[in-house]
């Protein structure tokens, strides 16, 4: 959408700006919004901004901004299956085609939040940005970009600063995302008056989110052909949100019946949910995926994977969280339950995206806490050989680097390239090489080579028999 199309009237005023694009965004914050707009609880609406170049939200703009959100599964005992028709989202502004609407967007008098989700890679302080850049190359670069315009055109009203939601999967997102933006600031000699402004005017909250949002599958776009945008996700959600401020006044999904809850400590909720579920999710994606299965039903189906999900889960994940076992196990049943859900297409290609820096962020916690008890981790580090051999490139084409499976299959390897180039081994050195690298790991983890080569070998033997050895 362009400048004109911003300063369009609408049912509702452009309340939140929406740093991605993506399905989880789109059947978790922006279906909560559209709920509690139609029950009168926030009256806003969103404008997503296209965090990569392309043209790919140009089809929710021939789709007038419209969507379907279908929920399936069980929940409570009962079987969901909801369809919805979602209206809240007014367009997408392409900072890479149009940054004078993107600055607009900036200036709206209305605009009160904004949302982010750009994977645990997109909240990274980048010393090598540049300001006028247009945009910049990081998210945090393009946010101080966009608070800055905020900041001119309102003079510094401190009334103007934003409630900044980040829902990345990273600890304390809201103060990891400030500090980049606050670097930023300062590498880039910004006004004095702009950094307070931004530092007492704006809200930076830490978020912990939770709904598994599933791909699509062909029977599904059989049912809504002319809705190539729509999503499919479970009925769980839950948006746990901590600010310095409280801002359960302003922004009131959960007045709408909303899974949004406030709280003074995220801790002991992020360490379950991204231990147990998160961890599990990565643990089990690329070697499922290696094993020949690419959905997660289908993977809890399999007797021999779901042996494997079910050891990292119980036995090494949820022993690690720092809450009662009894608690967390009952936790761990519903994860289970959850990704048995028949109905969700959850691709593990999908989960596979930039897992580099999730397994850093969901299964290392766990594996040096492991370690540091004296323990042995096993299946988490087979599953960062299990990553390895992922990511091993077999064909570059037209600059998507590939994989191949045992059956000849290529499939695209969903990494940074740098970081995919950087994670190739074949030797024992190589592995040795790419575990010490403390900006891939943040830690040394060369102590677990061995380990880590002799499954990469087996694994690139025979995915199947690999995991069998590794449960024998």
């Amino acid at each position: 959408m362009n400048k004109e199309d911003l300063l369009a009237p609408g049912k509702h005023p452009i309340r939140v700006a929406q740093f991605g694009t993506g399905n989880f965004l789109r059947a978790f914050a922006d279906y909560m919004i559209d709920v509690a707009n139609e029950k009168g609880c926030f009256d806003g609406d969103v404008v997503m901004v296209k965090q990569v170049p392309g043209k790919g939200s140009d089809r929710l703009a021939a789709q007038g901004g419209e969507y379907h959100v279908i929920l399936q599964g069980k929940q409570d005992g009962k079987i969901i299956d909801e369809v919805r028709v979602i209206t809240s989202v007014r367009g997408t502004v392409n900072p890479y085609t149009d940054y004078d609407a993107y600055l607009a967007l900036a200036r709206l008098d209305t605009l009160r939040f904004v949302i982010s989700n750009t994977t645990e890679a997109g909240i990274v302080y980048d010393e090598s940005d540049k300001f006028d850049s247009l945009p910049a190359a990081s998210y945090p670069g393009r946010l101080v970009q966009f608070l800055y315009e905020r900041w001119q055109a309102f003079s510094g009203d401190p009334d103007k600063g934003l409630i900044i939601l980040p829902v990345e999967l990273i600890e304390d997102n809201g103060k990891v995302l400030k500090e980049c933006c606050m670097k930023l600031i300062d590498r880039w000699a910004l006004d004095e008056a702009f950094k307070a402004w931004v530092e007492k005017a704006n809200v930076f909250t830490s978020t912990l989110v939770d709904r598994i949002v599933s791909g699509k599958s062909d029977a599904m776009s059989a049912k809504f052909p002319d809705d190539s945008m729509y999503v499919v996700a479970e009925p769980f959600g839950l948006w746990i949100i901590a600010s310095d401020k409280d801002i359960s006044g302003e922004f009131t999904l959960a007045q709408a019946g909303m899974p949004v809850v406030f709280t003074d400590d995220l801790k002991p909720f992020r360490e379950r949910k991204v231990r147990v579920l998160n961890g599990t999710h990565t643990a089990m994606a690329m070697i499922s995926y290696l094993c020949g299965v690419s959905i997660v039903a289908d993977a809890m189906a399999d007797a021999l994977l779901r042996r494997y999900i079910d050891y990292v889960s119980y036995e090494e994940l949820a022993p690690a969280v720092p809450q009662p076992i009894d608690e967390t196990r009952e936790f761990a049943d519903e994860v289970m339950e959850r990704f048995e859900n028949p109905f969700l297409n959850h691709k593990l290609l999908d989960i596979s995206l930039n897992s580099v820096s999730k397994w850093r962020a969901r299964d290392l916690p766990t594996v040096c806490d492991t370690l540091a008890a004296g323990k042995d981790p096993k299946v988490l580090v087979f599953s960062l050989a299990a990553l390895l051999a992922f990511d091993t490139i077999a064909e570059d084409k037209d600059g998507q680097y590939y994989g191949k499976l045992s059956d000849g299959s290529l499939y695209p390897i969903r990494e940074d390239r740098k970081v995919v180039e950087s994670v190739q081994v074949q030797s024992l050195d190589d592995v040795k090489r790419v575990l010490s690298d403390e900006s891939l790991w943040g830690t040394d983890l060369s102590s677990l080579s061995q380990d880590v080569w002799t499954s990469l070998c087996a694994i690139r033997e025979d995915p199947r028999k690999a995991v069998e050895a590794l449960l024998a």
